[in-house]
């Protein structure tokens, strides 16, 4: 497996990690757990070694998964997870008070079974606290030794700024992929200006760039998908002209709709790290294969050319949802 930094942080970690949420919330029924801590091994064996968690996915149990799952590794991987819910409920509202950091710093480290956390997201921004204050409270954590790193996610440039003044931000977090390429006229340059490195969450679109969902495809009753506009059936109709033309690209490439994805991805930056998360040993596989597909400046042309010709029809998130994005 093949290594990047994240930015100038000095954060080395596989070139693709694990998002590891779907394996206990989001879509669908939780796997069970032999058969998650089986595929958590599998990917260390195969070389990846960065897993992101959060307090919220759950809640808890998922913190619990993977501390269990890596405590035997736990000096080879890096492991990043998040605050900023009101107790740990995405429902409840957003809570990054200073005091609320230290107790789910605290909390995680036991859910982790371990001493530090490598990396501490911000999961929202929360206006009602000045950013200041909260990339303070990660300062203080780091100085006490029980955070390594500081991120943030789904944070605005203005946002970064203000925090990296006061505590370097190592990684923002934030949706990124040919489906959604909202990052690229603002955040993009700002965190190259600043070298902060970036790890795109859901790369494959929610998996709809797999090529696996059309529009008479049904989710589970708990799956995230069955409330946002962009999983719409009209829109899931409408998208299939991008997903058509990703999969011709495939081809030509001998790789899946899935590699092409995360390989154009990896092609944008070199301090780019996506997270795509799987519950299946043969996906790992698949997606970590795309570390080795190599897209050539024609390759990455076409597919810009494919995206002009199939804009993507569909909000990205539900209004409440987006109410959460910072601006």
């Amino acid at each position: 497996m093949r290594k990047r930094m994240l930015g100038n942080s000095g954060l080395e970690v596989s070139a693709l990690g694990l998002g590891c949420m779907g394996l206990s919330f989001g879509y669908g029924p939780a796997t069970e757990k032999k058969e998650a801590i089986a595929l958590l091994h599998g990917a260390v064996e195969r070389g990846v070694t960065f897993f992101d968690t959060a307090e919220v996915y759950g809640p808890f149990t998922n913190e619990q998964l993977v501390g269990e799952a890596l405590q035997p590794v736990r000096d080879k991987v890096v492991i990043a997870t998040k605050f900023g819910f009101k107790n740990a409920d995405s429902r409840a509202g957003v809570d990054s008070r200073p005091e609320r950091i230290r107790q789910v710093a605290d909390e995680s480290l036991r859910r982790l079974r371990t001493d530090v956390i490598d990396l501490f997201y911000q999961h929202r921004v929360d206006p009602q606290v000045p950013i200041e204050e909260v990339a303070g409270a990660v300062k203080d954590l780091i100085a006490a030794g029980k955070v390594r790193y500081f991120g943030l996610s789904e944070a605005s440039v203005g946002s970064i700024r203000r925090a990296h003044a006061v505590q370097p931000v190592a990684a923002l977090q934030s949706e990124y992929s040919l489906f959604t390429r909202d990052p690229e006229p603002e955040i993009l340059p700002a965190l190259e200006e600043l070298g902060i490195g970036f790890v795109p969450f859901s790369p494959l679109g929610r998996g709809f760039l797999t090529g696996a969902i059309d529009a008479d495809t049904t989710f589970p009753g708990s799956d995230v998908r069955n409330n946002l506009p962009r999983f719409s059936t009209e829109a899931r109709q409408a998208n299939q002209a991008l997903v058509r033309l990703i999969g011709e690209i495939a081809g030509r490439k001998q790789a899946t709709p899935a590699q092409v994805a995360l390989a154009w991805l990896l092609a944008q930056k070199r301090w780019i790290v996506p997270i795509p998360g799987t519950t299946k040993l043969h996906r790992l596989d698949e997606n970590l294969a795309a570390v080795e597909l190599e897209l050539t400046p024609d390759d990455l042309r076409a597919i810009d050319e494919a995206l002009a010709k199939a804009p993507v029809q569909g909000a990205r998130y539900s209004e409440q949802m987006q109410k959460l994005v910072d601006r």
